[in-house]
């Protein structure tokens, strides 16, 4: 594996003569940790977007079931409607019957 590493002229002159090898083991725990700690922030900031998400989702679910359980109300309140016009278009029928019942008496007469 080759690493390759830019750095400022500077910096650069600061490390001539010193023992590149040592200084990478020496500072290597420290790059680890550094590592260690962007990602634990940048898992951190996924669940927090997650946990987010998922409180919306559950608000829609909420605002899902308050809409299906008022269509069932809804459908309640239909059915129970459709039943009292049935009943009451009998009822309707059956005068009509009687009226035509009562003419054709009057008519025969």
């Amino acid at each position: 594996m080759k690493i390759e590493l830019t750095l400022p002229r500077e910096k650069f002159k600061s490390l001539k003569g010193r023992d590149i090898n040592a200084l990478l083991r020496e500072n290597l725990p420290k790059v680890e940790e550094t590592l260690k700690a962007e990602r634990e922030e940048f898992l951190r900031e996924k669940i927090s977007k997650l946990e987010e998400k998922l409180r919306e989702m559950e608000g829609e679910i909420e605002e899902l079931r308050e809409f299906y359980e008022k269509a069932l109300r809804d459908k309640e309140l239909m059915m129970a409607e459709r039943d009292r016009l049935r009943k009451e278009n009998e009822e309707l029928r059956k005068r009509v019957e009687e009226k035509k019942k009562e003419l054709e008496k009057v008519h025969r007469s």
